[in-house]
C-alpha cells in the first residue's frame, strides 16, 4: 500500500513538473526585427496607398529617425530608463511628421493599424 501511495505521489509530482515546464519563444533576432520594419512599412504603404512623393518622404522620415533611435541606443553613457524615455520622444516626434504627410483619411488608417499592431504585440507571448 505504501509503494502504490508512494508511486502515485511520484507520478503526480513528474507529471506536474512536466506540465509546469514554460516554452520560451526564440529571442528576436535583428535580422527578424529588420524584416518586420520591412513588413510594416510595405504594408503601410500599400495600405494607405501612398503616391510615389508621400513614400518618398515616409522613406526619408524613418531613415533620419532610425538614425536618430540608433545613436540613443548606442550611446553607452546613458542609462536604460534614459535611453527608453529618449526613443520614446523620438518616435512621437517621428509620428508628427508622418502626420504631416499623410491626409486625413490616410491618418486615420494609419492610427488603426498602429493600434491593431500594438494590440497584436500585446497578444503574442513575451
Amino acid at each position: 500500500m505504501k509503494k502504490l501511495m508512494l508511486l502515485m505521489i511520484g507520478g503526480a509530482f513528474v507529471a506536474t513538473s512536466a506540465v509546469a515546464q514554460d516554452v520560451q519563444p526564440a529571442p528576436k533576432t535583428e535580422q527578424s526585427a529588420k524584416q518586420e520594419a520591412i513588413d510594416w512599412d510595405k504594408k503601410v504603404k500599400d495600405e494607405l496607398k501612398l503616391t510615389d512623393e508621400q513614400a518618398g518622404k515616409y522613406d526619408a522620415i524613418n531613415k533620419e529617425y532610425q538614425a536618430k533611435i540608433d545613436a540613443v541606443l548606442n550611446d553607452a553613457s546613458l542609462t536604460k530608463d534614459v535611453q527608453k524615455e529618449k526613443k520614446m520622444a523620438l518616435k512621437k516626434e517621428k509620428q508628427a511628421k508622418l502626420m504631416e504627410v499623410l491626409s486625413a483619411e490616410q491618418q486615420a488608417k494609419y492610427k488603426e493599424m498602429v493600434e491593431k499592431k500594438k494590440k497584436d504585440a500585446a497578444l503574442k507571448p513575451a
